[in-house]
This record gives structure tokens, C-alpha cells and sequence, in this order.
């Protein structure tokens, strides 16, 4: 009898802790692409064939309190060409004021600027042998996963912001970003405006800052989607300008099409300019695997004044890349 009462009693006891332990909702998600990819150009140090893979592991972890507030705990695990490390790596507090995310993140940025290129899943924009021309219309993360706090407001109708701040132990280096997007229903089609901006001054020298606003529109049932976008990026001796176009169609239920275009260039340095289009399709072989045949041209030319980056060359040409993608 004793021998019962003390298993009841035990029980008991494990049930009371249990009940007054949160529970956390867990999940677990993983990507994981490879890639063959070739390129050819009028540089023949630039003619490469190439296979590369990206994989990603996310663990996500959500917790209700009494009071109402969610906790959320996000921990990216990234691999590329062969070197594991962790992505990105942070925690949120969010409720009726809001949500607050702290530590290893992107700017808000990253949540409301629109690039033209986000409704391509596998863009061929080369690089070019030169750090003084844009490639994309994106705006460029300021601090980019160092630790930050950031602050995203309720939504209001329509209306989402927030904004970001990251603190370099001084005032040089310390990175704000701002960003905000309205989405609205315009006689059935859906329209997004976004836009971000975000500033890191440099000590005794011009700030560093970069703006991006772009509109996002989808019609014909979600089938049809077009970007629109504009970036910019000021710093010490350089001030560029980016324009982006991008459309997307979805043929079947598992074939999508796309195509894109986007140039730029750089006041500072005269004659510096970069243009890149290319198209795509995106064959659903199955759930949760896909593959990505994309055809892209370049063409990148040199500055001719004493600000351009003197290794660079002008060059242009053709990549051709297969993406194999699985999601789990």
C-alpha cells in the first residue's frame, strides 16, 4: 500500500511539473540544391565550369506564456562548398506591440526592400572583376548577420514596418535600416510597394547608404507576377545606380517561366556599367523537388577615370546553369 501511494504521489508530482513546464512548438526544415553551371566570355580566365552545392538546416522553436507573448528561437545551419557554420541565429518577442527579433540577423531591410530579381529562383548575375559596380537593384545590408536589434510595428491595415539597429562599439560603423511595404487588391490584382534604406557613417568620411523601392504585382490568379525596381548606394568615391525588371509565369502546375533584365552603373566612375538579362524554366519533378534551367548574357564595362578599380577588365558573355533543389 505504501509502495502505491509513493508511484501515485510520484506521478503526480512529474504531472504538476509537466503542466507548469511550457511546451515549445518545434520544427525542423532543410534545402539543399546542386548546381552545374558554365560560363563563357571574352576573358578566358573567365570561361569556367563549375559544380557547386548549398544546403541549409533550420530549427525553429515557439513558446505561448500566460501573459500572451510568443517567444520564437531561430538557428540557421548553412553549408557551402564544403564549410558548415551557423547562418544566422536569433530570438523574437512578439505580441499586441509588436515583434522584436535580437541578435544574429539581416536588417529589416531584407523583409521589405523588393529587388527585381526575387521572382527568379536561379538569376545568372556574374560577377565581374570589379567591387565598383552594382549587380542587382537590391538594397545593400549595412552590418549584414552581425548582432542587432530589430523592430518590426503591428500592421496597420495595409501598412508594415520596422526598423534595425546595429551598434559597432562606436559611432563609426553603427548601422540603421529602415524599411516599410503596402500591399493592396486593385481590381483583383495584387499589388505590394516596398522599399528600405539603410545608413552606416564612416568616420571623417561620407556615410555609407543605400536605398532600395520597388513594386511587386500579381495577376491572373497569382499566375502572372512582375517586379519593378530601383536601388541605390552611396559611399567614399562611389555612387551607383541600379534598375531591375523581372516576370514570371506559371504555365502549368508544374512548369514556371521566367525572365529579367537589370543594369547599372556608377556616376564616380565614368563609362562604368553593367547590364545582365537571362531567362529561366522551373520543372516540378516532385514534391519538394524541383529543377532550375537558367540562360543568362553580361556585359560589364570599364570605367576609364583614376576611381575605377584598375584590375578590372571589361568583359561579357553567357552563363548556362542546372539547379537541382530539394526541400524537406
Amino acid at each position: 500500500m505504501r509502495k502505491l501511494l509513493l508511484n501515485s504521489t510520484a506521478i503526480a508530482t512529474v504531472a504538476a511539473l509537466t503542466a507548469s513546464v511550457a511546451v515549445a512548438d518545434v520544427s525542423i526544415s532543410a534545402s539543399t540544391e546542386f548546381k552545374y553551371k558554365t560560363r563563357g566570355s571574352l576573358v578566358a580566365a573567365n570561361d569556367t565550369t563549375t559544380n557547386t552545392t548549398d544546403s541549409e538546416i533550420v530549427f525553429k522553436f515557439s513558446n505561448k506564456t500566460d501573459s500572451g507573448l510568443t517567444i520564437g528561437y531561430v538557428v540557421e545551419l548553412q553549408s557551402d562548398g564544403g564549410d558548415t557554420a551557423i547562418d544566422e541565429s536569433s530570438f523574437s518577442i512578439s505580441g499586441g506591440f509588436g515583434k522584436v527579433v535580437l541578435g544574429e540577423n539581416d536588417g529589416v531591410g531584407d523583409n521589405f526592400g523588393i529587388a527585381a530579381v526575387d521572382l527568379i529562383a536561379e538569376e545568372n548575375l556574374d560577377s565581374v572583376k570589379s567591387a565598383r559596380v552594382s549587380t542587382n537593384s537590391d538594397i545593400v545590408q549595412g552590418a549584414g548577420d552581425n548582432t542587432k536589434i530589430a523592430y518590426f510595428m503591428p500592421a496597420m491595415g495595409n501598412l508594415t514596418a520596422g526598423v534595425s539597429s546595429y551598434e559597432a562599439g562606436s559611432a563609426a560603423g553603427d548601422t540603421t535600416t529602415f524599411g516599410a511595404a503596402y500591399a493592396m487588391d486593385v481590381d483583383g490584382i495584387d499589388v505590394t510597394i516596398g522599399g528600405a534604406s539603410t545608413s552606416t557613417p564612416v568616420a571623417n568620411a561620407k556615410n555609407t547608404q543605400s536605398h532600395n523601392v520597388g513594386i511587386k504585382v500579381a495577376t491572373m490568379g497569382g499566375d502572372l507576377k512582375m517586379t519593378l525596381s530601383r536601388g541605390s548606394y552611396a559611399a567614399v568615391d562611389e555612387n551607383r545606380d541600379a534598375n531591375g525588371f523581372a516576370a514570371s509565369y506559371k504555365l502549368t502546375s508544374d512548369i514556371t517561366v521566367g525572365a529579367y533584365t537589370v543594369n547599372s552603373k556608377d556616376a564616380k566612375d565614368a563609362g562604368e556599367k553593367y547590364e545582365a538579362s537571362g531567362v529561366e524554366a522551373q520543372y516540378t519533378i516532385a514534391a519538394g523537388l524541383t529543377a532550375v534551367v537558367s540562360v543568362g548574357n553580361y556585359d560589364y564595362q570599364v570605367g576609364t577615370n583614376a576611381d575605377t578599380d584598375m584590375s578590372a577588365v571589361s568583359d561579357n558573355g553567357t552563363s548556362t546553369s542546372v539547379t537541382i533543389k530539394a526541400s524537406f
